[in-house]
């Protein structure tokens, strides 16, 4: 991952460092998205010293901004962004430059129509909010490599540009002629011929056999159930589609001769649009937006699943968190308040795990427009709140941590002995209709899965299909519907030689083309299991069933036939009873477990955690989950450091060896976590053993 830029100071930092003879170190990135165009003149000076009181180091410009930048059609004005950037050399702040892409201005609706997206019910959309562009069409990708050219040209060597951020979360879905043509050329590029692409998405069914490519369409509004092998390809030229779009914005901002790092921000957690393994490979650094989806305990799990991810996309590297929400939580209709020290907690989660620093968005609350009540670090009551208090506390706690962003020499930056497989695809593949149960949602059951590892303390990884997986104890792979031959081969391949594979229900039971693999479930993996199932057979709506050691599950069930494995739990109770509900096959010096059944919450941490035991795979610090304190080691140049971050409600004594970089002192004496508090602990020589107990 490229090296953010660090040409001048910030806040003078340097020019300190280097008279007391200390060699200067990047900071920690710390800020999030301004938008000064929505503020008078005066009200630009008040945030720059207020930046500076919070100790802000990097704003993102001009996200928004392109109604502003470009007023008329190839008429650029950034006259007030020139002044807006002088301001920030001037208080020492650095800043990414979006191009403002993700939000065309009026004119451009106005004068192409035809750019606007459509629905899949036919409805052609218009300005009034954002994202509103048909990625495929002509004027769309022209307007926005002119755009990206003119920002470069004029920007690309300002030495406080730390990058570029392209766009602004892709994910737009369009449905109209230009995504249609665009697809029809994906899909030659994909099946080649007519024939092939009849054969691929099995248009036999319903009489949907092709002669024509015109007659080939996206998923548009239809009688009932959509192909879906058609909706599945669709989803893949989206994001095929969009990749394109970003390269050609970097590939303008590279012909300028800028060499900054250029990213763009993947979204999480609801929806999903791009395939990211495929997307990072472009990024000189990856980027998140992350919003938490729930108040209670769970947030902080989420704080991991969606830096863990991350990280993954990243190759195990370094990435950044470029959004999060200051004070709210979005959680249905209602947008609920979250503690000031929950987001220095958080901020230091996501850190922990890999992130170069902790933006926000935004850096002052809208007056007015769609997103006036999100979060931001200074509220609409203004900097004389707990909130920006906190803001400044977080820029000093950073300000101290620097130290721990610089990378190890060689390896991971979090060491982790198991992984996880994640698939956009798979995601994809189990959103399409009519599946037995459609409750049976990828994203909750990679969530799960990973959840129960944070409860027991114990860090993951998250993998791509095909990379090389022969490091871990322990390779989780929850219901990936569809997979290939060499997925299959992968998979075989890591269990022989060692490893322990685990596979949830409803994984392998169709190729790629999502044609189900004949011959009884899981069609892929019957022989890697030595399994065959008979029938899916779901549960009805709170129905639950109980295996023979006492786990608990809901949703889904399976009859499962034993040919080579052995079992390990069976059903104590339904129709299913006596019969195999988790088996277990040895192969090579391996083996390969497969679950039938969706485990209710308690019963997969139990699970998990009794493999990870059998597997001596030990917790972080054990006995630390228990207390409510999450620790996370991560490992840098200088050694290794151990993120305390105390979610619990009972005051902790924690012992070990080693020096707190926020209190300055020595850790071996014990050291005292509040509830809400947090450390960071340089560790001794060799990793230290710690101690956990209530105070």
């Amino acid at each position: 991952m490229a090296e953010l830029p660090t040409a001048r100071a910030d806040h003078d930092t340097a020019d300190q460092a280097r008279s007391d003879g200390r060699t200067e170190r990047p900071p920690l990135l710390f800020g999030g998205d301004y938008n000064p165009e929505q503020w008078p003149r005066e009200t630009w000076a008040e945030d720059m010293e207020l930046m500076r009181r919070a100790g802000v180091n990097t704003v993102t410009l001009g996200v928004f901004a392109w109604a502003l930048l470009e007023p008329r059609e190839g008429e650029y004005d950034a006259a007030w962004l020139d002044d807006v950037v002088e301001m920030l050399d001037e208080a020492g702040i650095g800043f990414f430059l979006a191009t403002p892409t993700a939000s065309p201005p009026p004119w451009f609706t106005r004068a192409h129509p035809d750019a606007m997206p459509v629905r899949p019910d036919g409805t052609r959309l218009s300005h009034g909010s954002r994202d509103t562009y048909a990625i495929s069409a002509p004027a769309y990708r022209n307007a926005s490599r002119g755009i990206a050219r003119f920002l470069a040209e004029r920007y690309g060597a300002h030495p406080r540009l730390r990058g570029w951020h392209i766009h602004n979360e892709y994910g737009t879905i369009d449905h109209g002629p230009h995504a249609a043509r665009a697809f029809r050329d994906w899909l030659r590029g994909r099946h080649g011929t007519l024939e092939r692409l009849n054969e691929a998405w099995g248009t036999a069914f319903w009489s949907q056999h092709y002669e024509d490519w015109e007659d080939v369409l996206p998923p548009m509004a239809t009688q009932y159930l959509h192909n879906p092998a058609q909706v599945v390809d669709f989803k893949r030229f989206c994001s095929d589609e969009m990749l394109a779009a970003f390269d050609e914005q970097k590939a303008e901002i590279r012909a300028t001769g800028s060499s900054v790092p250029i990213t763009t921000n993947f979204m999480l957690p609801t929806w999903n649009h791009l395939d990211q393994w495929a997307w990072s490979e472009h990024e000189d650094l990856v980027s998140v937006d992350h919003y938490l989806d729930t108040t209670g305990p769970d947030g902080e799990a989420h704080v991991a699943y969606g830096s863990d991810l991350t990280r993954g996309w990243a190759g195990g590297g370094p990435w950044l968190l470029m959004e999060q929400n200051a004070t709210g939580i979005r959680v249905g209709d209602r947008t609920l308040f979250k503690d000031p020290s929950r987001m220095i907690r958080n901020s230091l989660g996501y850190i922990a795990r890999g992130s170069q620093g902790s933006l926000f968005f935004q850096w002052r609350a809208s007056a007015a427009g769609s997103e006036q009540w999100h979060g931001a670090l200074v509220p609409h009551v203004g900097p004389h709140s707990r909130t920006f208090e906190a803001t400044a506390e977080l820029g000093s706690i950073l300000e101290r941590l620097a130290e721990v962003q610089e990378p190890p020499v060689d390896g991971p930056l979090v060491e982790a002995d198991v992984a996880i497989v994640w698939d956009a695809e798979g995601w994809w593949s189990l959103e399409t209709p009519h599946i037995p149960a459609e409750e049976l949602d990828y994203s909750d059951e990679v969530r799960a899965t990973h959840r129960s590892l944070w409860r027991a303390g114990i860090p993951a990884d998250f993998v791509r299909v095909g990379t090389d997986v022969s490091r871990y104890r322990l390779l989780l792979v929850p219901s990936l519907y569809a997979m290939d031959a060499s997925t299959v081969e992968w998979l075989t391949r890591y269990a022989t030689d060692g490893g322990s594979l685990v596979v949830f229900p409803f994984t392998g039971i169709a190729d790629l083309n999502q044609r189900v693999v004949l011959g009884g479930y899981p069609g892929l993996l019957r022989e890697l299991l030595g399994i065959r199932v008979e029938e899916l057979r779901p549960l009805e709506v709170g129905e639950t069933i109980t295996l023979s050691d006492g786990s608990r599950a809901d949703l889904w069930t399976e009859s499962v036939h034993l040919e080579g494995a052995g079992e390990v739990a069976a059903y104590a109770d339904g129709e299913l009873a006596g019969s195999p509900a988790v088996t277990r096959r040895d192969i090579g010096s391996g083996d390969a477990t497969y679950v039938s059944v969706r485990l209710e919450q308690a019963s997969r941490d139990a699970f998990l955690a009794g493999l990870c035991s059998e597997r001596r795979i030990r917790p972080t610090v054990p006995g630390a989950a228990e207390h409510g304190l999450e620790a996370v080691r991560r490992r840098g140049l200088n050694g290794e450091y151990l993120f305390l971050l105390h979610h619990g409600d009972r005051t902790l004594r924690v012992e070990g060896s080693g020096h707190d970089l926020l209190t300055d002192t020595d850790t071996a004496g014990g050291l005292v976590l509040e509830p809400g508090g947090v450390a960071v602990v340089r560790e001794s020589g060799v990793t230290a053993t710690w101690q956990v107990a209530t105070a």
